[in-house]
């Protein structure tokens, strides 16, 4: 009974617990197995005759936060043919010399935004051995759906300064990683995926970079591209920042330090703010007209972009373009010259309402990963890393 309880704590079926050694760090399990007959693997013959015995350490789970080694009493069996051959266990695998729920418990542990040491360290192995295990995981690009988005990520890998990752914003799941985003090599990429499930993807979301846009009318006809949102908001952003510095160099010192640490008041939407701090926007904004006028192009294209009604978001998006490109702010004359140019792209944006934010998620967990690595140059493993803890 005393064995039987202990078996079921250890989880190891048909194993004889001899002895148990307790140290401070490590805990050592002595056990041993029943004889029982067994086939040559050489001859297929069936055996029961033991050759000899030999000792094995073998590393497991961590047991009651110590270090955990199971002192195995191995047979070696010998048969008629005049083979010698090892006796077989569920809890180890051939020529290993930790157990397999060891191994499941490691592969476990890579999901984490962890070094390799970090879990060599948990799991009683060297960081060599966490590097193999790893090494064994092998992802394959799903099939296309009807959705597809691509942006880029700085991984610093053995394959270039950035690399590319393709994801499926509805399922909200990495498709793959790929080592480079440069044009050529995203197009023999796509090239090689079946002509019929690229016909099949309807949605193409990407940052404004021609060279995606490209990409998507060559190999995905029948997608519509479609501007990620966070990409043309920050145009607004960037048009009424850079209005703030430009009259922030015609102020006094004091001045110019307090705008500088109140712009939050200007990017933040007005019918959000306090009534507190309402007030003190409304003083910022009376200090130029230019200011002013920037303040309200802005908060008209929040409001555009917040509307639920696809017709009133393309009647007021060319209007609000029409006005700042007679506002006679350079800043948003470039604005709008680029909302005019990438114009059919954001209304996509605007119609089909799919964005890029699980992408950028997913580029986040990427940079932490990489940042408590202190960086991964293997970019095969790099690229297994990644769908491992991210899929």
């Amino acid at each position: 009974m005393h064995n039987y309880c202990i078996n079921k704590l250890l989880d190891l079926k048909e194993v004889k617990i001899k002895n148990i050694i307790h140290a401070d760090s490590f805990v050592k399990i002595f056990i041993e197995t029943k004889a029982k007959t067994h086939t040559c693997p050489s001859c297929g013959a069936k055996t029961n005759k033991v050759h000899d015995y030999r000792q094995q350490t073998i590393r497991d789970l961590p047991f009651q936060m110590k270090d955990c080694y199971l002192i195995l009493r191995k047979r070696r069996y010998r048969c008629a043919c005049g083979k010698r051959f090892s006796e077989k266990y569920d809890f180890l695998a051939h020529y290993q010399q930790r157990t397999t729920r060891l191994t499941k418990y490691i592969v476990n542990e890579l999901r984490q935004s962890v070094t390799l040491k970090t879990v060599a360290r948990r799991a009683n192995v060297s960081a060599t051995t966490v590097a193999r295990i790893l090494d064994t995981i092998h992802y394959t690009c799903p099939s296309l759906k009807e959705a597809i988005s691509i942006d880029e990520f700085k991984g610093n890998a053995e394959t270039g300064k950035y690399q590319c990752i393709l994801v499926n914003p509805k399922q909200r799941s990495i498709m793959d990683i790929l080592p480079n985003r440069s044009q050529a090599h995203l197009a023999s990429y796509f090239k090689e995926i079946n002509r019929s499930e690229r016909y099949r993807v309807k949605y193409f979301v990407c940052d404004m970079w021609q060279p995606y846009v490209d990409l998507a009318h060559s190999f995905f006809p029948n997608a519509q591209v479609i501007i990620d949102k966070y990409h043309f908001v920050r145009q607004v952003t960037w048009a009424i920042e850079n209005v703030r510095k430009r009259l922030q160099k015609s102020m006094t010192a004091t001045m110019r330090k307090y705008y500088k640490r109140s712009h939050k008041l200007i990017l933040a939407r007005y019918k959000q703010l306090e009534n507190r701090d309402k007030k003190a926007c409304d003083i910022m904004l009376l200090y130029n007209d230019d200011l002013r006028k920037a303040h309200m192009l802005k908060e008209w294209f929040y409001d555009i972009c917040q509307n639920t009604k696809y017709s009133i978001q393309r009647t007021e998006f060319y209007e609000w373009i029409r006005n700042a490109e007679s506002s006679g702010i350079k800043e948003f004359e470039k604005c709008a010259a680029t909302y005019r140019y990438w114009s059919n792209e954001i209304l996509n944006a605007f119609k089909y309402g799919i964005t890029n934010g699980s992408t950028e998620g997913f580029n986040n967990k990427i940079k932490v990963l990489k940042r408590t690595s202190y960086g991964i140059h293997n970019f095969e493993r790099f690229r297994t890393r990644i769908l491992h803890s991210c899929n």
